[in-house]
């Protein structure tokens, strides 16, 4: 098991960034679809299902480039119109396998799809990495693709519009994460199950509506009705439910919740959260939706818990933040299970954060 706990503490206030830092809508791209004119370079090899490069094995990784092939397939998720070269790899598993396609460090705005024999569409994905520092902005990736053993696929590196340039290619074994869930004493979230144009109107927070004030979801400390042990009043717990979903302008969508606590007394406030795929977690500020931005962060995973703690005076009133780092993935919906506490006790502070370094999270 990994774990990983983040320890902040609030040394000063670091700044703040736009609310739509903060949003559920990935930011638009432009859709301005630039032809492309295959280069006379030369080709390594695999520019159509017909002369594919094999992968023999998992793990496998290879670079390469995109620059001199032709543009011969393209599949929507979420974009259409392509005209960008690609690249065709094939892939024949011996046994039934869960894979990870990444294209995580590609040096463009790539796509990535994968076909079955039939040339039927498995898995898609175009913008799984958003401004990350490893991995690039609008790069792809697919988690959680099943498939069978002794079956044909086809893996085509792709770019969005007319992109091209150079690229690399991991595919390995995914392995799903075992979530240990909720403690049996937590609240529920309570949102409504996402789908495809839903629309969040449950603790969207600022996203939700100009003011947001009506969309946030109170931690009001209770997290066992029942009072048995082991029932603590000064710690919530809460079961929560986030993910994905196509939103009504028709683009990819995250799905974002606020949450409203009040400091019951004066000391350290903790915030932990668990999830079964990468979360962000943020303590916000000011309160205000037109320049709220954030103050603290950390990234909640699978058998990663991670923790904000900060100085709070009683009474104050504290805005946090979780929803997905990516703006597409791998499922629907996810779950994470959260924690808020206000004892007082010793904290071992880290550097301050640098504003720049969040502000990079989101452009």
């Amino acid at each position: 098991m990994r774990t990983a706990i983040v320890m902040l503490m609030l040394l000063a206030f670091v700044g703040t960034a736009v609310a739509a830092d903060l949003g559920s809508d990935r930011p638009v791209k432009d859709n301005n679809v630039q032809p492309y004119d295959p280069a006379n370079a030369y080709k390594q090899g695999g520019d159509t299902i017909f002369d594919a490069t094999v992968i023999g094995g998992l793990p496998y990784y290879d670079t390469g480039t995109t620059a001199g092939y032709a543009h011969d397939y393209d599949e929507i998720c979420p974009y259409s119109g392509s005209t960008a070269p690609d690249v065709v790899y094939t892939f024949t598993p011996t046994e039934d396998v869960v894979v990870l396609v990444d294209l995580c460090g590609s040096s463009y705005d790539t796509k990535v799809y994968v076909y079955d024999a039939g040339l039927a569409l498995v898995g898609c994905n175009d913008d799984f990495y958003f401004s990350d520092p490893d991995c690039g902005n609008y790069t792809s990736a697919i988690e959680n693709l099943p498939l069978l053993g002794g079956m044909q696929y086809y893996i085509i590196v792709d770019g969005y519009g007319g992109d091209f340039g150079d690229y690399i290619l991991n595919v390995e074994g995914f392995e799903p994460c075992v979530f240990d869930g909720c403690h049996p004493d937590a609240v529920l979230e309570g949102e409504p199950h996402l789908y495809d144009g839903y629309e969040d109107l449950y603790n969207g927070g600022c996203n939700s509506s100009p003011d947001g004030v009506s969309y946030f979801q109170e931690i009001d400390w209770i997290n066992d009705d029942d009072g048995d042990e082991p029932y603590d009043p000064g710690i919530a717990w809460m079961c929560g439910r986030s993910g994905w979903f196509v939103g009504s302008s028709g683009g990819d969508t995250r799905d974002t919740d606020w949450f409203l606590v009040t400091a019951r007394t004066t000391g350290v406030m903790e915030f932990t959260c668990e999830s079964e795929y990468p979360t962000y977690m943020f303590k916000l500020a000011p309160l205000d939706c037109a320049t709220v931005g954030v103050e603290l962060q950390a990234i909640a995973d699978c058998d990663a818990p991670a923790t904000l703690a900060f100085a709070v005076t009683a009474g104050e009133q504290v805005w946090l933040w979780i929803g997905p780092t990516t703006y597409t993935g791998p499922v629907l919906e996810y779950d994470y299970f959260m924690t808020v506490s206000n004892n007082v006790f010793d904290v071992v502070p880290t550097e301050e954060m640098s504003f720049g370094g969040v502000k990079a999270l989101y452009r």
